[in-house]
């Protein structure tokens, strides 16, 4: 092989490799919902962050959507949590899904505000019931709903826009006064 024949191998090598990763990306264009870590796709953590921002709405402060607490929770659960509880966390994911879809004909990112918050009502009455019935044994497994709850609270008020808008927030306080007035309506100090 000569220095001509080098070249335009090389060339049609490079150009198929062009050509071939132009095919190839596009046939990856078909897959929408991208993994975020071992546990969760992409929808998984959007339907975390509509949970989280049904449980803490925006209001005249940020919600919990705006802390981008889905990522906070798939985070967490993969982590900070035992093998069992991430599976009670993402079967619970999936029984959300499909009693969801199968009582309001369509996934929770659609519905009306009223729908969310009767089903989340709901569940919230679900793991009340199963915590209660569990309060003696140490060792039972909590409701999946509970940890989206404990794990939206965690979240948001750990957050900087949780610490600094949602609660009262001083940067530098200057001095350390034991003893302060409480208003109604106050936000509890962020610490």
């Amino acid at each position: 092989m000569n220095r001509r024949e080098a070249l335009k191998a090389v060339s049609v090598i490079m150009g198929g490799t062009v050509i071939g990763a132009n095919t190839f990306l596009s046939g990856c264009s078909v897959e929408k919902d991208e993994r975020v870590n071992a546990l969760f796709m992409e929808s998984d953590v959007t339907l975390l962050d509509e949970i989280g921002e049904t449980i803490i709405p925006t209001t005249d402060t940020p919600g919990a959507k705006s802390v981008g607490i889905g990522g906070f929770m798939a985070m967490m659960v993969l982590d900070c949590y035992e093998p069992k509880h991430q599976v009670i966390f993402t079967q619970g994911l999936i029984s959300f899904k499909e009693s969801f879809n199968k009582q309001y004909g369509r996934d929770f990112p659609e519905a009306k505000p009223e729908e969310r918050i009767a089903f989340l009502n709901q569940l919230d009455k679900a793991q009340t019931e199963t915590t209660l019935q569990n309060k003696d044994d140490p060792e039972a497994a909590p409701h999946y709903f509970r940890i989206i709850k404990e794990l939206t609270l965690l979240g948001y008020f750990s957050s900087e826009i949780g610490c600094t808008q949602a609660r009262r927030y001083v940067e530098t306080p200057g001095r350390y006064d034991a003893c302060i007035d409480y208003k109604t309506g106050d936000g509890a100090w962020a610490v």
